[in-house]
């Protein structure tokens, strides 16, 4: 069995494939935050589980948010409790097994593109937008390879100068430690945040999307704002990579008119006669971190 672990700033799940990568279960449990011995100790259990529900000693590919540097330690805006630490070497060491690691983007990029929604391009760029904002390219199925494995992080570059003053913004210290990135602004927490800058009460993604809807004034008033960060953050990805499509995931991506409206709003932020590409919704939704890790696992043990 090949097992995926997914692990986010609020959830960590395993998945499990069999070799033809189809789902043979899945089950999660809330990220401990509070230290890093229960943090290991979490993952541990959940491979535990897996091994003794299928009678096996899985294959492990796991997925955390956040990036590694090039002595492999991790630095994670959403997963403070684990900065500074080895992970891939630490989970290796209480399961006794090798562990392929790669940014969950990363891994959410690989299956969208392999058997996803971006099957049939052969530049496809994942991106996820929910609790943080990040994303990775993957070029004819191959994830692609860069000195520090940073490239796509689109989440962290840092808001213009030009939004700031047009929408009165402050700058937000993101929890990368760079001051005003895109994530601030344009994940979920960061779309609150939005709300209450423009003088809106504590509110949930989902209250604020249904006032928009109903075309609340002050909601309209966020959601334009925000769309026009969003286009001008996409925008990036569009000069940068130029992908064939943009596979998108996350809490935000449920939303139906973000996901219609983005284009027209990458067009405002690009060269005239430059285009956005077509922009979906993930095949797999939230299992295709998970999944993307497991396929990490099956080609490391092809090879």
């Amino acid at each position: 069995m090949i097992y995926g672990v997914d692990i986010g700033g609020s959830k960590i799940e395993i998945a499990v494939f069999d070799e033809n990568l189809t789902l043979m279960d899945r089950w999660r449990i809330c990220t401990p935050l509070d230290n890093y011995r229960s943090f290991i100790s979490a993952i541990h259990e959940l491979i535990v589980q897996a091994d003794n529900r299928f009678d096996c000693i899985g294959k492990v590919g796991m997925g955390m948010a956040g990036l590694c540097n090039q002595d492999g330690l991790s630095l994670s805006a959403n997963i403070a409790v684990a900065n500074g630490h080895n992970v891939e070497q630490d989970i290796e060491g209480v399961i006794s097994r090798k562990v392929v690691y790669e940014n969950d983007c990363r891994c959410f990029a690989l299956s969208e593109a392999n058997g996803g929604a971006g099957e049939d391009f052969a530049n496809v760029y994942g991106a996820i937008i929910g609790t943080g904002a990040a994303g990775s390219f993957v070029i004819n199925g191959v994830l692609l390879k860069s000195r520090q494995r940073a490239a796509g992080e689109y989440g962290h570059l840092q808001l213009p100068a030009i939004l700031k003053d047009k929408y009165g913004l402050p700058l937000r210290k993101c929890g990368c430690g760079l001051p005003s990135c895109y994530e601030g602004y344009i994940s979920g927490p960061g779309l609150e945040f939005l709300y209450k800058h423009f003088g809106g009460s504590d509110i949930s993604v989902i209250n604020l999307i249904n006032l928009w809807r109903n075309k609340d004034h002050l909601a309209c008033k966020v959601m334009e704002c925000y769309m026009d960060i969003l286009g001008s953050c996409f925008s990036n990805i569009v000069f940068n990579l130029d992908p064939d499509i943009i596979v998108l995931g996350g809490g935000i991506s449920l939303v139906d008119e973000i996901v219609a409206e983005l284009p027209a709003h990458i067009n405002q932020h690009l060269f005239e006669g430059f285009f956005a590409p077509p922009i979906i919704r993930a095949k797999f939704s939230d299992a295709s971190g998970a999944r993307g890790a497991a396929i990490l696992a099956k080609g490391n043990n092809d090879a």
